[in-house]
């Protein structure tokens, strides 16, 4: 009798939380009414009003998210990467060497963590990044220090590729 007792009331329980569950999940998509007395697309607006206390740090103009820039690789435009840590940069800087089609794709030797990317005609790099030059500027060097840094190291390159016979 107490094994009865045991499970019918185990099946009581069981079955109240899989309708809280359910009511929980399932009822706000349905329009059963909620306890404010609001509708529900009344609920989904989580500010409407602004907040007095958030001032916007920084602005950028429509036309400056939406402008196009033509990038010549076979010219003399590099890209510059802007490793920030903790912001998925190494694997936007990983999938920049070895997963985007390029004409002349980047060289990744196994085990190593360096890709040479050369532009199409000559050998020359397109790409600064840690995963093409490595750390030239610095353990996580900022914009001030690749502002300062990368001019330099790019002729550095160049003139020792430029003395190297081919």
């Amino acid at each position: 009798m107490v094994e009865r007792t045991s499970k019918f009331l185990l099946i009581v329980a069981v079955s109240v939380c899989f309708m809280l569950i359910l009511y929980q999940y399932v009822g706000p998509g349905l329009s059963l009414g909620s306890p404010s007395g609001r509708s529900y697309s009344e609920e989904l607006d989580l500010f409407p009003t602004p907040d007095p206390h958030y001032v916007k740090k920084y602005y950028f103009p429509v036309r400056e998210l939406e402008r196009e820039l033509a990038f010549d690789m076979k010219g003399e435009d590099v890209i510059v990467f802007l490793h920030i840590q903790k912001t998925g940069g190494t694997t936007f800087g990983r999938h920049l060497v070895q997963n985007v089609r390029l004409e002349v794709p980047c060289d990744c030797r196994p085990g190593q963590k360096k890709c040479t990317c050369y532009r199409p005609n000559r050998r020359e790099t397109w790409l600064f990044s840690r995963f093409s030059t490595g750390w030239s500027c610095g353990l996580h060097a900022d914009w001030t220090e690749l502002t300062n840094c990368v001019p330099g190291v790019l002729d550095r390159r160049e003139s020792a590729n430029a003395k190297t016979p081919r």
